[in-house]
């Protein structure tokens, strides 16, 4: 049984605000690692061959792998926006749209994850991606090289490669800017950043938060030469469900205008979807050996034993699935993302199919140092799962601004396109990457009606006012 760390102590000292200094505090450490647009499947030790992730296949090993694990979509373009404050307010998706919208001083009740934790007596770190409307500054103890939702873009690196196999974009160059801006690429600042900060901690008595946040995978995928070369893109798989055109792509909020889709030109060819690919897979081994490099230092510091790893990412990204490049869309490749737990008595290459939010990790660190879930958190512990319990949602729901809704079962999934007045349904047990629309069969028209309807009692849950009522199943 994973060891429970709610201090009776720590709780009455909590509820009288009074703050907390501690000698021999057993909590444990929590360490989290955030990648940005890392897609389920790109972790090798998790069912992909094609890609090199050495060190997240060893922490999968000695940790719990949740499957299936959710980002509930996005009120804006930029999704990570909406991913992290949902995961930094513990909120659903509309009611943290809420909260986005105020000001600092007025988000004062139901106040920043990191806050929390800090009240209650850990020092709290943070390097790389924030992106929230807030100060990281005030809401850790210490915050450095505090980046942007993505380096700048060069305008070469869109709309490419061209149809003749021209290129003028190099993922290695210096002169682009993005990630080696600085002169420094911003993955290793944040290993660096890392590092200092475990060696600081390794000197306090009291339990620390760390929150290392990569802009990595995000684009401009940018990686030294010699992980793009692990990578000939002649090689790379064409994903099995590629489109050249989605059919649905401007009703849905995809089209030519989403800057996310003007990475490769249109309509996609597999050579351009292969070099993308390329240089996805190239930045995440990249990534995998920084974090390799902050687990090293973790277990150097005699701090590892009583620290808890989650390692997640904001959300997804096709990258040539669909006809898409970007993660505006309600498939798997784009909502669903890698979540690994290692820890005092976390069972050893386990593997979770139970169905998860990634913003659960949230409520998951706050009951392990022993605070009480605050009212307005609407996700939930982790904990129960890891000792063999069940999921608490019965589906997954999805969105996207007003042009796309999803409901998600074991089984299937349904998608509403309101612009566009369409259902698409895929069954996922015979069709994992999503490829037969099912919504026009004669003898599914009762599974499209039962699934519709549970859209609709999930969008009550949801806060969700989108109306929907065109396209009920008649």
């Amino acid at each position: 049984m994973i060891r429970f760390y709610a201090l009776l102590t720590v709780a009455v000292f909590f509820c009288l605000g009074i703050p907390l200094a501690f000698g021999n505090d057993d909590r444990p450490n929590i360490v989290f690692i955030f990648a940005d647009d890392q897609c389920f499947e790109t972790i090798h030790q998790l069912g992909n061959s094609e890609i090199q992730t050495p060190h997240l296949d060893a922490l999968a090993r000695r940790g719990t792998t949740f499957s299936h694990a959710f980002n509930m979509g996005s009120w804006s373009g930029a999704v990570c926006v909406a991913s992290r404050t949902m995961l930094n307010t513990g909120r659903f998706v509309w009611n943290a749209n809420a909260v986005h919208s105020k000001s600092e001083q007025e988000r004062q009740e139901g106040r920043w994850w990191s806050e929390y934790m800090k009240r209650a007596g850990y020092r709290t770190y943070m390097t790389g991606k924030w992106h929230c409307k807030a100060s990281a500054e005030k809401a850790f103890d210490v915050a450095r090289d505090i980046r942007p939702g993505m380096p700048k873009a060069a305008a070469a690196g869109y709309n490419r490669p061209a149809a003749d196999g021209t290129d003028p974009w190099s993922p290695s160059d210096p002169k682009f800017g993005g990630f080696w801006e600085g002169g420094t690429h911003w993955s290793e600042v944040v290993a660096n950043h890392a590092q200092d900060f475990i060696q600081d901690a390794a000197a306090n008595e009291s339990p620390f938060f760390m929150y290392l946040a990569f802009n990595a995978p995000h684009d401009p995928r940018q990686s030294p030469a010699e992980y793009v070369a692990r990578y000939p893109s002649d090689s790379i798989l064409i994903p099995d469900n590629f489109q050249p055109l989605y059919p649905y792509a401007s009703e849905i909020g995809c089209g030519t205008k989403l800057r996310d889709e003007r990475i490769a030109a249109f309509p996609r060819t597999p050579k351009a979807i292969q070099v993308h690919r390329q240089e996805y897979y190239a930045i995440i081994t990249h990534m995998d050996e920084m974090i390799g490099r902050i687990l090293k230092a973790l277990q150097a510091s005699g701090k590892a034993e009583n620290t808890w790893i989650f390692f997640t990412a904001d959300h997804g990204l096709a990258v040539g699935q669909h006809g898409l490049l970007g993660k505006q869309n309600m498939y798997d490749h784009s909502v669903r993302v890698p979540f690994i737990v290692a820890g005092p008595g976390v069972a050893s290459a386990k593997k979770i199919t139970e169905p998860i939010y990634l913003q659960d990790v949230m409520p998951t660190t706050l009951e392990l140092a022993g605070i009480k879930q605050p009212k307005h958190v609407e996700f939930n512990s982790l904990l129960p799962l890891l000792n063999g319990g069940s999921s608490p949602y019965d589906s997954i729901y999805g969105c996207y601004l007003s042009k796309q809704r999803s409901i998600r079962t074991d089984r299937y999934k349904l998608m509403a396109y309101p612009d566009a007045k369409v259902l698409r349904l895929y069954d996922l047990q015979q069709d994992p990457t999503e490829k037969r629309d099912l919504a026009q069969q004669a003898r599914m028209k009762p599974v499209v009606a039962d699934m519709f309807s549970r859209l609709i009692a999930l969008q009550g849950k949801m806060n969700d006012d989108l109306d929907l009522s065109d396209l009920a199943p008649q």
